[in-house]
């Protein structure tokens, strides 16, 4: 399991933040223009829930909503499950496989700092991966 640190994933990121009251079609604006796929939903400065692109498809397209009338705060995920920046990149994705999402928020001492996503399994774990199935396989034809 990799075991990088949340906190190097997340580099020089900013979180992309909206309040509740922010419509679904200008929140997905924002996650076009800041090239994202969640936007953290802010109530009073504090961590309020997390709005996905799949949040977008699912509760609002798929539901027959108007995203120009839809705010974030009657489709988003109240409450998300976080993580801080220390703890290993692994463990981020188990959760997000065992909760079935995609993205986590990272908090340090309960201020959103970043978000990590699935996608970014896509770097160095994703060659660490490959290179140990060529390594299997190289070992299984040694042995053959």
């Amino acid at each position: 399991m990799p075991q990088r640190p949340v906190r190097s994933i997340l580099g020089s990121q900013s979180p992309v933040t909206a309040n509740g009251e922010m419509s679904v079609a200008q929140a997905a604006r924002l996650m076009k223009e800041r090239r994202v796929g969640a936007v953290l939903v802010m109530n009073e400065g504090r961590l309020a829930g997390i709005f996905t692109e799949r949040d977008a498809l699912f509760r609002v397209i798929a539901e027959g909503r108007d995203p120009a009338k839809t705010g974030l705060q009657d489709v988003m995920t109240a409450n998300p499950r976080t993580i801080t920046p220390d703890r290993p990149f692994g463990h981020a994705l188990h959760m997000m496989h065992e909760g079935g999402f995609r993205h986590v928020p990272v908090v340090d001492e309960n201020r959103p700092i970043g978000v990590v996503a699935a996608r970014d399994a896509l770097g160095p774990e994703l060659e660490e991966f490959v290179s140990e199935l060529d390594r299997r396989e190289r070992i299984g034809e040694v042995m053959r």
